[in-house]
């Protein structure tokens, strides 16, 4: 019996498949390029920026190099901290790439983000209730007082919040 060449699947044992055969080619360049250095800088965070700058920073994303640019690593800073890591970027780098073996990251860019938390003014038409008038007539037509009672006090906490 010949077998075909131009099939799809690979040999597999006992009619199971491999993970790796089982994703998308599309999903499989993505885990390849991008996703494993991602993954594993998030992992090692902590170990990388240090305890200090951990509660401050995180990375958002990476980028790998292309024709035009370079490898960067995107880095998330809480307001206020920016010179902090921007004299830690060269242990970063240098952190990064002892990690992986390999030059993985060639530049850092940093944004900022505020940490404020922004509360609702008080006015008396939002204070009074959370939940819509609609809302409140579907919740009341719940047969299950439990499920009822529970979604009575989420809308009150969230009233508080």
């Amino acid at each position: 019996m010949q077998f075909k060449k131009y099939t799809k699947q690979r040999n597999s044992i006992q009619g199971l498949r491999s993970f790796k055969d089982t994703l998308p080619k599309n999903i499989k360049k993505v885990i390849n390029k991008k996703g494993h250095v991602y993954s594993e800088t998030i992992n090692n965070w902590k170990y990388i920026v240090g305890e200090n700058l951990f509660k401050v920073c995180y990375p958002k994303s990476f980028k790998n190099s292309n024709k035009l640019g370079v490898s960067t690593l995107l880095i998330n800073v809480k307001r206020g901290h920016e010179v902090e890591l921007e004299y830690s970027r060269k242990d970063i780098l240098e952190k990064l790439n002892n990690l992986f073996g390999y030059s993985v990251v060639e530049k850092i860019k940093l944004a900022s983000f505020d940490d404020e938390k922004i509360y609702p003014s008080t006015n008396d038409e939002s204070s009074y209730n959370v939940t819509n008038h609609d809302y409140q007539k579907k919740i009341n037509s719940v047969k299950n007082e439990k499920i009822k009672k529970s979604l009575i006090k989420l809308s009150k906490v969230f009233k508080t919040k």
